[in-house]
């Protein structure tokens, strides 16, 4: 997947960096990681859902959020880069929020820590969420973490520890001009351990017109599978083209001079929903 990752630079006195990131995890390893899950979890909050639109209830809580950067956010955007690694995202060093999302389902501000895409091996599949039957070319997830906490490791034992904001990628024949710009930025990184400077980025120029939105209460999808987990989906897709999609499905999950591997279907299958309430912000 392609992550956007908060981090601290290792040069001292150099403003924080935003790094747009492939993550390499593919659908074998994903279907082994929900297996652990599922023996953790044993029939709880799984992560990803059928949504059906008439089964889900209206919230009191239907208050319109919104991804607020902090004053330093100028600053701190404008020394980015965009690299593949195969790191996992917890294991790198502490990261520095520099954006925020707030209100809806939430019970206060939440920190930006990363962004990341799933997609598919065709335009047909590849989101993480299916709503009345119908499963996108790709989802984003905005990922936050609860700042009461100490740390984002610390919140992540917490019920009410992490907001993942997921938009749905589909494709048509007017993309979000926004979305250029950052696969503009893969054709430097192909393959793992490249890495391409990306500065001035706004996480919250991918957010669709609409912010109406479901959402419910689940876990990650990878073990120790935390339920801390507020999901907030939004209704209405972003557009992306075909070629586009075919651009993030051009990337390897090999080094340069190592045979070819695609990073593809890097998203996980929907799990049933047991006796999760999924709540929505409109009618």
């Amino acid at each position: 997947m392609i992550l956007v990752q908060l981090r601290p630079s290792s040069i001292m006195g150099r403003p924080a960096e935003l790094c747009l990131m492939i993550h390499l995890i593919d659908q074998h390893q994903i279907y082994h990681l929900l297996h652990k899950c599922q023996r953790i979890l044993k029939g709880r909050e799984y992560p990803g859902a059928t949504i059906y639109s008439m089964d889900a209830t209206l919230t009191r809580k239907s208050r319109k959020f919104c991804h607020v950067l902090n004053i330093f956010s100028d600053e701190l955007l404008s020394n980015c880069c965009v690299l593949i690694s195969e790191v996992k995202s917890d294991s790198l060093q502490k990261k520095l929020s520099i954006a925020v999302l707030r209100g809806g389902p939430l019970p206060g501000v939440f920190r930006l820590r990363q962004l990341h895409f799933h997609w598919g091996s065709s335009d047909d599949h590849g989101s993480e969420h299916v709503v009345n039957g119908v499963r996108y070319a790709g989802e984003l997830h905005m990922l936050h973490w609860n700042p009461k906490y100490s740390n984002y490791l610390d919140a992540r034992r917490r019920t009410d520890g992490v907001a993942v904001l997921a938009i749905f990628l589909q494709v048509g024949e007017t993309p979000k001009p926004e979305m250029k710009r950052i696969l503009e930025e893969i054709n430097a990184i192909k393959t793992k351990g490249k890495e391409a400077p990306f500065p001035n980025f706004d996480p919250s120029i991918l957010f669709p017109k609409s912010h109406d939105y479901w959402t419910y209460h689940g876990s990650f999808t990878t073990p120790p599978c935390e339920e801390c987990v507020t999901w907030i989906i939004l209704r209405e897709p972003i557009i992306v083209s075909s070629d586009q999609m075919a651009k993030l499905r051009s990337l390897s999950k090999n080094a340069e001079n190592e045979p070819d591997h695609p990073l593809v279907d890097n998203w996980r299958p929907t799990q049933p929903r047991y006796f999760r309430m999924v709540s929505a912000s409109f009618l």
